[in-house]
């Protein structure tokens, strides 16, 4: 019998599909012969205690989920995820240069400093992107901070209230689609798939329309209807980054998959695992029975 802590705060558990996907994972953990313990940021002195350790909490090098991960790491507890992946995945120009380094197919991109925003460099990039560029601040996460420009005036407004917080920027070239894929991979290998529909309103799946957030809708896949090419593509993705839980977003378009981002810490209380009953047990095995 094993001890699992499973690092949560109080967003975690202030949303209901959050935490009945905390409860089935506490259920699987049990039903499996361990102890779950629930640890909050007030208690993270537990975590040496533990034998695993799974996030469950907003990971993000500035945030306290993070040391969580580096005293797992530090006491040579299992973690997912492990600091090495956050740093990665919570930075996207080093998530797409490790992308890059590995080979993945992803939308052509371009890292873009404040020295670089000019007339002609713009310009510049719109020759070679296309239009409307997708400009994200590095940092972003959940769709936050990700524009598109469909012009250079339009492209150096939006770049000048982002370079605020960022010292460099990702332009990228817009890949239409109406449904991004999202596949688990865990420890390098196929875990789960999912569809998630981009609503009609917005190129995101989370946006906010006139005030409103507009959220994707989620539809589970079951694995023999998910195209080898992708599973492949994910695999590899995944890979260029590390062995731990990965959500791969890929899209399609017109015969070409491309690879939009690696996230770390990826959702599962959305229906993303309604094909894959099992897909705790995995986890837990990963974590606690290697």
């Amino acid at each position: 019998m094993s001890n699992l802590g499973i690092f949560i705060d109080r967003q975690t558990i202030s949303n209901s599909r959050q935490l009945t996907a905390l409860l089935k994972c506490r259920d699987a953990a049990e039903a499996m012969g361990h102890n779950t313990y629930f640890i909050f940021p007030v208690e993270i002195k537990k975590i040496y205690k533990m034998d695993a350790l799974f996030i469950r909490s907003r990971t993000d090098p500035m945030n306290i989920s993070y040391v969580a991960s580096k005293i797992a790491h530090w006491h040579g507890i299992p973690v997912i995820d492990d600091p090495y992946s956050i740093q990665i995945c919570s930075d996207k120009i080093n998530m797409y240069l490790h992308l890059m380094r590995g080979k993945v197919s992803i939308p052509k991109t371009e890292f873009i400093s404040k020295s670089e925003l000019t007339s002609e460099h713009i310009d510049r990039l719109f020759n070679e992107l296309g239009a409307p560029i997708v400009l994200k601040e590095p940092s972003t996460s959940f769709s936050v901070r990700v524009e598109q420009a469909y012009d250079p005036k339009e492209f150096l407004k939006v770049a000048m209230r982002f370079i605020k917080m960022s010292d460099c920027l990702t332009a990228q070239e817009y890949i239409e689609s109406s449904y991004d894929w999202r596949i688990g991979v865990l420890n390098g290998e196929f875990c789960y798939a999912c569809k998630y529909i981009i609503p009609s309103e917005t190129f995101k799946i989370q946006a906010s329309i006139n005030g409103h957030i507009v959220y994707c809708a989620v539809e589970s896949i079951p694995k023999e209807n998910v195209p080898k090419e992708i599973i492949d593509l994910a695999i590899k993705a995944a890979n260029s980054i590390g062995k731990g839980l990965y959500g791969i977003d890929i899209k399609e378009s017109n015969g070409t998959r491309y690879v939009i981002e690696v996230n770390d810490n990826p959702s599962l209380e959305s229906g993303e695992d309604d094909y894959y009953p099992d897909v705790y047990n995995r986890i837990i095995t990963h974590l606690l029975e290697r």
